[in-house]
């Protein structure tokens, strides 16, 4: 068996008197994509922000390579390098181009050299299609391309995990396939991610496990294929059905 990246303990998750997450326990082993779905306002979002120490939690914990992820943690910033995350808002600095989006945490936080930081950069942008955007601006980028910048730039920073929540969420539908693509290929080279989608497809397609969440718990768990045709639980066989009356709809 593969090493477990990350380990989250009935983790607890509280806004005020509402409870978001309710002891929530899930092992992520390297190289293995899970892809967590569920209805709008279930917290899944919430739960990609805990692991990343963006939210305080207030029960259980949540182990990275065995280091404590939270706000007390002292080396928490060294910690957060480990993990990658990319918004559904891309969150790219517009004053700079692409190229120096990219490269300036690892050369200010990671303190590597500008040149080395520069070629990673312009190789990963090559890998995703993008090399001859290096000097452009984010005003001048169309959203499926400032999605695929925030996600090189996330992988500049050699992360241990990679967290993608709602990525596609803000594009065109005819953007949303450029960035799936580079998903997919980073589950190709074994990235070990995180992933909160709608796109149920996408999902069945990259995923090597599907956690269904639902009012804060995790309702289901499984391989796509099992979890996609065949769910065991009554909440989960009616969250798919919303999708394929969609479908259905779309085609007509």
């Amino acid at each position: 068996m593969s090493d477990v990246v990350l380990k989250i303990e009935h983790l607890v998750k509280r806004f005020d008197d509402q409870t978001v997450l309710k002891d929530i326990s899930l092992t992520v082993r390297e190289g293995e994509v899970i892809v967590v779905v569920g209805p709008s306002g279930c917290g899944k979002s919430t739960l990609l922000r805990c692991i990343n120490a963006l939210e305080e939690i207030q029960g259980g914990k949540i182990l990275l390579n065995g280091s404590s992820v939270s706000r007390e943690s002292r080396n928490l910033s060294e910690i957060r390098q480990k993990i990658g995350m990319v918004f559904q808002s891309y969150e790219l600095f517009p004053h700079l181009n692409v190229l120096d989006n990219i490269i300036l945490a690892p050369t200010k936080v990671q303190k590597r050299s500008r040149e080395e930081a520069k070629v990673e950069a312009l190789a990963l942008l090559s890998r995703v299609g993008l090399l001859e955007k290096a000097n452009s601006f984010p005003r001048q980028l169309s959203g499926g391309q400032k999605q695929r910048v925030a996600i090189v730039r996330a992988l500049c920073m050699h992360p241990e995990i990679m967290l993608f929540d709602e990525v596609t969420a803000a594009l065109d539908p005819e953007m949303v396939r450029e960035v799936l693509d580079v998903i997919l290929g980073l589950a190709g080279q074994g990235k070990t991610m995180i992933i909160v989608t709608h796109e149920m497809q996408f999902a069945r397609a990259v995923a090597d496990r599907v956690i269904f969440l639902d009012e804060g718990v995790i309702k289901e768990e499984g391989e796509p294929d099992q979890f996609f045709d065949h769910p065991k639980t009554e909440r989960a066989k009616e969250f798919l059905r919303t999708f394929t009356f969609e479908r259905k709809h779309t085609h007509s």
